[in-house]
């Protein structure tokens, strides 16, 4: 029965994009396959952070099999040999999350009583403070510049807009937007509400800008779904047409768009999903508004994060530089 389980658990697991068992968890023995498994399966509910911590433990438990490294024998001083080498080819943030996967995994089987301690806990990583965030923003001329470019004559035209102008009006991410469906668009008395769905289930709920509602009203009515309720908001079209099919968008359909309505707009080749995040936060605080309100809005969990997309205070002006009397 244990036998079939693990078998049952290794498909379910593969077929949501995580790792296959690297040879280390095999030896080491069925309650450590099992445990594996139900650290991505039971343990990590979001699918972006259970891929990007498969990425990083499945590299290092390769390395560990290229070393001969058994799971009983790993101490610190081969995980943080492992860190220093990491260090030389990925950036810090990257090996701050690979470290941080790889501690999480060694929790979760010393609590199943795979490991006797966590060899990785006293490993330190790379020091790397963030304290202005390096998503490109877009002035608001651009913003409206990218909008306006869109053709909204066509139903993938009006989608878009509205795609666009959800996030930049409501500081959504795109796996919030992409994730909706039409009844998370919905009137409650006079004002129109958006609910996205954020990180570990959650629902968010803000009001819709009057322009996200125009280009919402727009797209729905032209795509016909405005009564199918229980289905996705924004869709994928049949490959290059114009037509619309029943399937949900995906991040990556959103980042090709966003890569192509930008470039015909002549907007920067660096512009992403993030940057109207980014962008809406910013002119948001340009215009009065508060980090307290814009965190909430966002949804952020700290308002240190939300000060990250705060780009009021990043232009220099003449003004100051002149002040250097020499």
């Amino acid at each position: 029965m244990e036998s079939n389980l693990v078998v049952m658990a290794t498909r379910d697991i593969s077929a949501m994009g995580a790792i296959r068992l690297p040879t280390i968890i095999t030896a080491a023995g069925e309650n450590a396959s099992r445990r594996f498994l139900e650290f991505f399966t039971a343990n990590i509910r979001n699918a972006n952070t259970r891929a990007a911590y498969a990425f990083a433990v499945g590299r290092f438990l390769h390395w560990c099999d290229s070393n001969s490294l058994t799971l009983d024998s790993l101490e610190p001083i081969a995980i943080a040999t492992y860190i220093e080498q990491l260090m030389t080819v990925r950036s810090a943030p990257t090996v701050k999350q690979h470290l941080a996967a790889i501690k999480m995994l060694m929790d979760w089987l010393v609590i199943g009583q795979v490991l006797r301690f966590n060899p990785a806990a006293s490993v330190r990583g790379p020091r790397h403070v963030v304290k202005k965030g390096k998503t490109l923003v877009l002035s608001a001329e651009q913003a409206r510049q990218l909008l306006d470019s869109i053709d909204a004559t066509t139903m993938v035209g009006k989608r878009d807009r509205a795609l666009i102008g959800a996030m930049v009006y409501s500081f959504a991410r795109v796996s919030a937007v992409v994730s909706m469906n039409v009844e998370d668009y919905w009137q409650n008395g006079k004002r129109w509400w958006l609910r996205l769905h954020e990180k570990g289930g959650k629902h968010h709920e803000v009001p819709a800008h009057h322009k996200a509602e125009e280009y919402l009203d727009v797209y729905l009515q032209a795509a016909g779904i405005a009564g199918e309720r229980k289905t996705p908001l924004f869709r994928s079209a049949y490959g290059r047409t114009d037509i619309l099919t029943a399937t949900q968008m995906n991040r990556r359909d959103v980042w090709h768009m966003i890569r192509r309505r930008a470039g015909k707009a002549g907007l920067p080749v660096r512009t992403c999903c993030h940057t109207f995040r980014a962008t809406g936060i910013t002119d948001y605080l340009e215009n009065g508004g508060t980090i307290e309100k814009a965190q909430t809005i966002a949804a952020h969990e700290s308002p240190r994060t939300t000060k990250l997309y705060d780009r009021t205070s990043d232009e220099i002006t003449l003004d100051e530089i002149e002040r250097i009397r020499i």
